[in-house]
């Protein structure tokens, strides 16, 4: 621990109680929590199977894993566990399913399966009113609350007739032994909260709890850390009030603040050394974040010298815009021999990238643009997990409905609608009705022949899923399916055939390592937690993301566009006059640049084809305007600028001539 800060050495030594690190932007914290775990092993104080460090990302979490194996030589960190909220809360829901009256195998819904229920049974919906009631019931999940807790806390007509649909998705998800993203923290904190002896038993085996982002808790989660550290409160919790920027999906920055009053020896320790930006950069981000109001003020600071003045741009357009940062991105990519991937463009909202990509593609600078297609989310692996969801678990009505049709096999709409109403009456899923010959005797002969031949393929596969490794039985999925052969078929050339079928070699390779014989279902529900952005590397290409999506990372030369009113601040936030969290969101991207930083604006902008004018966003006024150099205020300053880009002009039409 020699070359730890004094705080950062204070933390980690705090072994006794509750401790709460408040630790700013780039102050090292996960070297933190890795120093931490290294030391409650080495001392004895816990052995790394009594450990458990939590993260939000599945990204977040390989990094610490990594950082601990180098930092843990041997066979010491065994046992250790380092994962997700949503993880640990699936290995509860393995090991305690019984208690939740889930059955062994079941199915984790995703985000598509759960509006597909909800579509359902709101028949007749409109879109954008289910995608408003899945939000609502998710809102109760992440508060905590059951069906009947729901009910009981609504207030008005909207969230009475949402509680009740709340019970009725519920329930269905019961009929289907399946539970959706919210289940796995919401069930876990049933459990702990109504019995005391597995509370007990989970507390013996975690005995020293870490949490990373705890500003980034919702209610439900931060429950779950109460009743894993019970009274006694042996956690080290991570955060920084100042970079909360998910109140939108539920995250509440006052369990820091709660916290406080539920553990009154709850030790602070602040992290405000800063590893990553120059101090300029820091002196704008604390005047910044300075406007909101504080329990425990940071002011983060860097021994890194002060680097360039934030630069802003005001463009006449976003057209114009993206020209410009497009054009100094290719400047200083040529003058400073700077890698693309040493650039990042960020934007409050997705709809900013286009104008973006445009400028890029003309120029021809290769760019990443965070949160395209996930791999997860493309058709044949889709297809071929519903598949394997339905070889764990029969009762998963979701998954065989995308795995009967896929591929097609003469089973239409108009069969499957007679089937489920068989299923209904027999109080069947449908995969177990498929399999009874009275049903299928009822249907047309072409799609009782289809069912038939689909269940001797789930039959073989199921009987092969004791004895085969989960890769080799999903390889072998992949061909008795058919999907490979509908691949084939669907695909008009070679080359995106092979695309395609790289895509499910690479499915099967994520499996692999895993038991012979082991539980397809657990390694399903592994899998259905990967996030859109665990594989989301973009390689040496420009990164395009929302401030959102940058959280955690950090860049060279950073631009942030679309600095105006009604953008950044929202236009909501601005009605609402709630603006703590927005500006928390651009003080999260000053602080991702390391060097330089660019903040640019349009004058105006079209809707619905007329000119509207814009106003610069109101937080440009509460930046300290000595660190800011805006075009046409520094004469001298524009005047090397436009030197520096003449000279490497020149040199790269030398060189262009000297090749």
């Amino acid at each position: 621990m020699h070359d730890l800060n004094p705080p950062q050495r204070a933390a980690v030594l705090h072994t006794q109680g509750p401790l709460l690190v408040l630790a700013g932007a780039g102050s090292g914290k996960t070297r933190v929590i890795v120093e931490k775990i290294a030391h409650l092993i080495a001392s004895g104080r816990m052995p790394a199977k009594r450990i458990a460090a939590i993260t939000f990302t599945n990204k977040s979490a390989k990094e610490m894993r990594e950082r601990v194996g180098k930092r843990i030589k041997g066979d010491a960190a065994d046992g250790l566990t380092i994962c997700t909220f949503h993880a640990l809360g699936l290995k509860f829901l393995q090991i305690e399913h019984a208690a939740v009256g889930l059955k062994r195998g079941f199915s984790i819904f995703d985000s598509d399966d759960s509006s597909a229920q909800v579509k359902d049974l709101m028949s007749g919906a409109k879109p954008d009113e289910v995608e408003a009631a899945k939000n609502l019931i998710s809102r109760a999940k992440n508060a905590g609350l059951s069906p009947d807790e729901a009910l009981a806390a609504a207030r008005g007509n909207r969230e009475k007739e949402a509680a009740l649909l709340y019970q009725r998705y519920q329930a269905r998800l019961s009929a289907f032994n399946a539970v959706d993203f919210d289940d796995l923290i919401r069930l876990p904190v049933q459990v702990l909260e109504g019995n005391a002896d597995i509370a007990a038993a989970w507390r013996e085996r975690i005995g020293y709890l870490l949490v990373d982002e705890c500003q980034d808790t919702n209610d439900a989660q931060y429950r779950l850390l109460k009743m894993l550290a019970g009274e006694r409160g042996d956690f080290t919790c991570v955060g920084d009030d100042d970079q909360s920027i998910y109140a939108w999906r539920g995250a509440n920055p006052d369990n820091l603040l709660a916290m406080a009053r539920d553990y009154p020896k709850l030790q602070i320790v602040k992290l405000e050394q800063n590893y990553r930006c120059s101090n300029r950069v820091l002196r704008v981000a604390n005047a910044l974040i300075a406007h909101n109001p504080h329990e425990h003020l940071k002011k983060l600071w860097s021994d890194q010298p002060d680097g360039d003045r934030i630069r802003v741009w005001e463009c006449r357009d976003n057209d114009h815009e993206a020209e410009k940062v497009a054009a100094e991105i290719a400047f200083l990519h040529t003058a400073r021999n700077a890698p693309w991937s040493d650039f990042c463009i960020l934007f409050r909202g997705n709809f900013q990238s286009r104008p973006l990509e445009k400028a890029l593609q003309l120029l021809r600078i290769p760019y990443h643009l965070t949160g395209g297609t996930a791999f997860l989310e493309r058709q044949e692996v889709k297809d071929a997990l519903s598949w394997l969801r339905l070889v764990a678990n029969p009762d998963d009505d979701t998954a065989f409905l995308r795995a009967v049709q896929s591929p097609k096999r003469e089973v239409g709409a108009t069969s499957l609608a007679k089937l489920a109403e068989l299923a209904q009456s027999a109080h069947l899923p449908l995969s177990r009705a498929a399999e009874s010959m009275a049903a299928l005797r009822q249907l047309p002969a072409r799609a009782g022949n289809g069912l038939s031949a689909f269940n001797d393929i789930i039959g073989d596969l199921r009987d092969h899923a004791a004895t085969l490794s989960a890769k080799d039985l999903l390889l072998r999925l992949i061909e008795r399916s058919g999907l490979l052969a509908e691949l084939r078929a669907q695909c008009k050339d070679e080359a995106s055939f092979q695309r395609r079928r790289a895509n499910l070699d690479e499915l099967a390779d994520w499996f692999d390592g895993g038991p012979r014989g082991g539980n397809v279902g657990d390694l399903a529900a592994q899998l259905a937690l990967l996030s859109r952005n665990d594989k989301d590397d973009g390689g040496n290409q420009v990164r395009l993301m929302s401030l959102h999506a940058a959280k955690g990372l950090e860049f060279r030369y950073v631009f942030i566009v679309g600095c105006e009113d009604g953008t950044l601040p929202h236009e909501i936030s601005v009605e609402e006059g709630n603006l703590e969290e927005e500006r928390r969101l651009l003080y999260v991207g000053i602080t991702r640049a390391k060097q330089a930083l660019w903040l640019s604006y349009s004058r105006q902008t079209r809707r619905f084809r007329e000119l509207v004018r814009l106003k610069p966003s109101r937080f440009l006024d509460e930046l300290p305007q000595s660190e800011l150099q805006r075009d046409g205020a520094d004469p001298v300053a524009d005047a090397e600028r436009k030197k520096e880009r003449a000279s490497a002009g020149l040199a790269a039409i030398q060189a262009m001539l000297d090749g």
